[in-house]
């Protein structure tokens, strides 16, 4: 079962697969549709998934002669993971769960169309519907990311070890990588001005009175709010404290059942909430949100900053990695100086694996190059305005530790973390029930 790094990621892939798989499992009346072949304590594994998450692997480019027997045993320590997550008390926040649900709504919607009907319509479920099935696999899939870290928590590999590591891979097996270029940016975001937020708190104060007048919330949700929720009412569903932002929940439950707020504005906009009712430690509500979008001026505002901060980077004032750290609105990368990185931690990413619109922005610069104030479209869909900063490139060549070091230390420590993993699988399947069908148990996963 030992897998190498260079040609084997299935615990993402397996993880990417299971959050696709969610929506597909079931008939219409929730039934299981296919066979079960593994169970884990109380959590099962479909022969979808394994079928499913082997056909990604192909296409993903893995290969190796027991491919299903080692997504399979992926597969069961990610299931004894979150079982044994309650025994180890390793548990993920609210804000984490919806946070990553966001995220890969949007990713789902994108892969269906790029609109929620054409996804809606792709599964045959509504929305909420839809967001129910994967937030359960968007939770397991933190848990297990939480369970692995603490499995493996002070994990580190010496520079002995990452020699030791790169010498004893197969000359014919080394990678080679294409061509691979540093690239970062630094972003701004246009902060919407008082017009257009006062024009909204007005829209929605408007709204407020019709309701108050007789006309029906949920009707008028429908039609005005720009949230996911509209299209059912406005309603979010029965939800725990401190799973919506503060300023939604601060809002929501300082109304009496049936009362409705004034606009309330949060960092999705401004929402007019109606608490539908209590229930413990839970709450039911609907809202009708509006997103102001910044006017040009707004924009413009943005743009200007930019440039301002693009000619400080030019003429030394400030280097490029701090002002990236300390003013850009990206939190992928503002971390890391601005930098895009790959799945191992390295700034240097293929050119196959760059975004195409910053791709197609750097073939035009020089290397050195910041260029000017670019506007764009964040992945949530927000107006945006960044600066792309050219570092440096490197020609396709055979993997080495002077150029890849970093790839290479990351691959070494994966590899470390695997053994460590499979030893605790032996010691941690002892403490749940374990049972594998027939024609699987020749993987040899319990011996």
């Amino acid at each position: 079962m030992k897998l190498r790094y260079f040609n084997n990621n299935l615990f993402v892939i397996v993880g990417l697969f299971f959050l696709s798989n969610a929506l597909i499992a079931q008939d219409d009346n929730g039934l299981l549709v296919d066979e079960i072949i593994a169970k884990v304590d109380n959590y099962i594994i479909l022969k979808s998934d394994l079928e499913g998450a082997h056909q990604q692997a192909l296409a993903s480019g893995q290969f190796s002669a027991n491919m299903k027997c080692e997504i399979l045993a992926q597969l069961i320590t990610q299931k004894l993971m979150v079982a044994h997550a309650e025994i180890d008390s390793v548990e993920v926040t609210e804000d984490e769960i919806n946070r990553n649900l966001d995220s890969r709504i949007r990713m789902i919607i994108q892969q269906t169309g790029g609109s929620e009907e054409r996804l809606e319509e792709y599964y045959g479920k509504s929305m909420g519907d839809i967001r129910d099935d994967v937030r359960e696999q968007v939770k397991e899939q933190l848990i297990i990311q939480s369970m692995q870290a603490f499995i493996t928590t002070g994990i580190e590999v010496t520079p002995a070890e990452i020699k030791r590591f790169y010498n004893n891979i197969p000359k014919d097996s080394i990678p080679f990588f294409s061509t691979e270029v540093e690239v970062g940016h630094i972003v701004s975001i246009p902060e919407v001005g008082k017009e257009r937020k006062n024009e909204a708190k007005r829209t929605l104060l408007d709204l407020k009175k019709r309701i108050q007048n007789g006309e029906d919330f949920g009707k008028i949700a429908k039609e005005y709010s720009q949230g996911p929720s509209g299209r059912f009412g406005g309603e979010l569903g029965f939800v725990p404290r401190g799973a919506m932002v503060p300023e939604y929940e601060a809002g929501a439950l300082a109304l009496k059942p049936g009362e409705v707020s004034d606009p309330v504005e949060s960092e999705f906009g401004f929402h007019l909430i109606e608490l539908i009712e209590r229930r413990g430690n839970e709450y039911n509500s609907r809202h009708i949100l509006l997103q102001p979008e910044p006017s040009e001026d707004d924009i413009s505002r943005s743009v200007e900053y930019l440039d301002s901060l693009r000619i400080q980077i030019v003429n030394d004032s400030i280097p490029f990695e701090k002002a990236a750290k300390e003013y850009s609105k990206d939190r992928m990368t503002s971390s890391s100086g601005g930098y895009f990185s790959d799945a191992s931690g390295s700034t240097y990413i293929s050119v196959e694996d760059l975004d195409p619109v910053v791709f197609f922005t750097i073939d035009s610069m020089d290397l050195g190059e910041i260029s000017k104030p670019i506007t764009f479209r964040t992945d949530d869909g927000k107006e945006a305005a960044r600066i792309i900063y050219y570092k440096s490139k490197v020609k396709p060549h055979e993997a080495n530790l002077a150029q890849d070091w970093q790839k290479i230390q990351m691959a070494a420590l994966n590899e470390k973390n695997s053994k460590i993993l499979q030893k605790w699988f032996k010691n941690a399947r002892q403490d749940v029930f374990i049972s594998i069908d027939n024609d699987y148990d020749l993987c040899g996963i319990l011996e």
